[in-house]
């Protein structure tokens, strides 16, 4: 049960977390480093914020923006030999993409070599393009431009004698036939050669936008938004709060397992007859409540403080680590289903015992404590494994240590309540039957879970012997197994005489069968939303007689803004991308909704603008920001920047709701797979708009 409760969670975390906000998760620093020959050697630095990363060189085609080092000047120059960089990117299988991908985090330096073949002349400008993701949201590619000329060069090459011709009547050139003689020039060299416009600053951001109703289109309603009481763009960031909660349910199943919950009134008692003084003995349950979320919260600092969070988030995506904790949750639901013990070494307890023994005073109780960790692995370790490794999925140095100290209060919290109202032990449930069927339980939900571990290494090297057809028969059966396990028809080696069945077993066998049900109609292709986060996609899906998808008819601003004043619709924009993992989410698993699907077709016009989009447009146009001007090269530049300046969000998915002056009629939505939610969202903008 914690399990599901910890996978549910983590998915609410995340649609807390992908707030639409300004992130610069990348800092480029770009120097010519001149060792005195003519030879130089351009270094390109990228300092990652903790969680993010940065995408490789030559991404293959379909996938997100490949990292890319593009030269628009390059005079008295040439480039030697291929760009290298720093260390080895980190190759991860991706499934929205069906391929790998290769990323870098931390810090990565990029550097080539250039020969100075006419230092009087040189002159080289550029830019790279990158694109930074996090397990969140992907943000919109970026530029960092450069630019070096004579000045910046201290050693420089001897004159290249150039060849006597003769000289030939002046004939004008034509654009394409300029482009390629500055190409030759630089050396037969991939240069990207765009022409520079003589256009001033643009507040609209677009060529196009020339009449006062279209600068209008591209005026900023950061505060209007904000007047709505905009949460995605205002929020703070509440994820510690929901991995804290994932944490404090995991604790309180581990207090109904059969490690934990006999040890209760035994510690309770064992302080209350320790000394006659009533408020000393509770001092000491208190004291060891308090040391076992010292004991839990150490662990959890310790893990990252070790491996960094970097480290966790990339193991929790990895192939091989999760085929490992694959076997691990089988090897637990083995131990659960009554096979074997799996308990930790009784030297260990023993050393403990003995030194709760041989101390006193706080020392003691904090070796009891540690005892009691030690004794209750067998049924904490699975639950407080895969917190984990979902809370390092935070991209948060303090996100495990949150969970932990979640999980350690529900534990420790029953010691003390007991010791202060000691009566309340006499109407404690005892130990029993009960107690092996709440292991049995959770031996079924590790079993079926595991094989989520096991889905994302199946694709990592696609075996594709987990389709999804496949995950969802095996789910079908362990559910059906469990209910037949709570109505006492399948029963254990362990398990004790079930003489009737209990209100509660029942329910639980009911819940049981009904998901097992649930899920059926998923063999032919139904979406099953409810365990999207768990399943295969659906593309892995042999046979689906499903079709739900929606597709927007506009993929211009302007052009659907037009459209909808035309006929009198309000409008959804779209901020998506080519590479938006949570983008796609959205579209399978909200949008497909008969509701959603019959709203965003009938009573909106849809414009998705895709921000990554490298189409070029027929001329840069300049802007200012920030106090910097850039040139917006890229159809998905030019929509970048329409999300930032207009919205002030540059995080993807985003969506928010306009009239046909282009003012908003609601607060954005950012990345929540509530459809119900979705629904109310769509539904108050439709009633704003009909009420103007």
């Amino acid at each position: 049960m914690k399990r599901f409760f910890s996978e549910l969670v983590v998915l609410l975390n995340i649609a807390l977390y992908t707030q639409a906000q300004i992130f610069d998760p990348v800092k480029w620093t770009i120097t010519l480093d001149d060792p005195g020959t003519p030879e130089k050697t351009l270094v390109f630095t990228a300092s990652i914020d903790g969680g993010w990363h940065l995408y490789d060189l030559n991404l293959p085609a379909g996938g997100p923006v490949s990292t890319s080092f593009e030269y628009e000047i390059m005079n008295g120059a040439e480039l030697v030999g291929d760009i290298q960089p720093s260390k080895a990117a980190t190759t991860e299988y991706d499934d929205t993409f069906d391929m790998n991908l290769r990323w870098y985090s931390g810090n990565v330096t990029f550097k080539q070599k250039i020969r100075i073949t006419d230092p009087a002349k040189f002159k080289l400008v550029g830019e790279v393009v990158y694109m930074a993701c996090n397990d969140e949201t992907c943000l919109p590619p970026e530029k960092e431009e450069f630019s070096f000329d004579k000045k910046h060069i201290k050693t420089v090459a001897p004159p290249v004698t150039e060849p006597v011709v003769k000289e030939e009547p002046m004939v004008q050139e034509t654009a394409a036939e300029s482009q390629q003689q500055e190409t030759e020039n630089t050396g037969n060299v991939p240069v990207v050669i765009s022409p520079v416009p003589t256009v001033p600053s643009v507040v609209a951001g677009s060529e196009s936008v020339t009449t006062q109703e279209g600068q209008s289109l591209w005026k900023p309603v950061i505060d209007e938004l904000k007047g709505f009481g905009d949460a995605t763009l205002s929020a703070a960031d509440t994820s510690w709060l929901f991995i804290f909660l994932a944490g404090f349910l995991g604790g309180f199943v581990a207090l109904l397992t059969p490690c934990v919950w006999p040890m209760i009134p035994m510690t309770v008692s064992f302080f209350l007859k320790r000394t006659k003084n009533r408020k000393k003995a509770i001092a000491d349950a208190v004291t060891y409540g308090l040391s076992i979320i010292v004991i839990y919260l150490g662990m959890g600092l310790l893990i990252t403080g070790l491996f960094g969070p970097n480290v966790l988030n990339a193991l929790s995506t990895n192939a091989i680590f999760n085929i490992i904790f694959f076997l691990l949750l089988v090897l637990f639901a083995v131990s659960f289903f009554g096979a074997f013990e799996l308990v930790l070494p009784a030297s260990w307890t023993t050393k403990l015992d003995s030194k709760a023994d041989s101390t006193t005073g706080l020392i003691s109780i904090f070796f009891m404590s540690f005892t009691l960790v030690l004794v209750s692995f067998s049924c904490t370790g699975p639950i407080i494994g895969t917190l984990l490794v979902q809370a390092a999925s935070m991209g948060n140095i303090l996100g495990p240590a949150i969970g932990m100290f979640g999980f350690a209060l529900a534990l420790s919290i029953p010691f003390s309540l007991f010791a202060i109202f000691p009566n309340l032990l006499q109407s404690m449930p005892k130990s029993g039957g009960w107690l092996n069927s709440v292991k049995v339980v959770l031996g079924f939900l590790e079993l079926a879970l595991a094989l989520k571990f096991l889905s994302v290494a199946d694709l990592a090297y696609g075996w594709r012997l987990l389709d999804r057809e496949v995950f969802l028969v095996l789910w079908i059966v362990i559910f059906a197994l469990l209910g037949l396990y709570l109505l006492g028809k399948l029963k254990f080696s362990h398990d004790s005489d079930l003489p009737y069945v209990s209100v509660p077993r029942l329910f639980m066998a009911i819940i049981s069968f009904s998901f097992a049900v649930y899920m059926v109609p998923g063999l032919w292709g139904a979406p099953l939303k409810a365990i999207s986060a768990f399943s295969p996609p659906l593309y892995t899906q042999d046979f689906s007689l499903y079709e739900g998808e929606v597709h927007a008819v506009f993929d211009d601003y302007e052009s659907g803004m037009a459209y909808a004043k035309r006929v009198n619709k309000p409008v959804i924009v779209d901020f998506s991308g080519y590479g938006c993992v949570n983008c796609r989410k959205m579209e399978a698993s909200v949008w497909t909704g008969p509701k959603v699907k019959h709203i965003l077709e009938n009573d909106y016009v849809l414009i998705t603008l895709f921000v990554d989009d490298k189409t070029r447009l027929p001329e840069p146009i300049e802007i200012e920001e920030n106090g910097r001007v850039r040139k917006l090269k890229t159809i998905g530049d030019k929509w970048s920047y329409l999300q930032r300046s207009k919205f002030g969000a540059n995080a993807q998915p985003f969506y928010v709701l306009l009239d046909n002056e282009g003012m908003p009629i609601g607060p954005s939505y950012a990345f929540d797979e509530d459809v119900n939610k979705y629904i109310q969202f769509l539904q108050n903008g439709l009633n704003r708009y009909n009420n103007k």
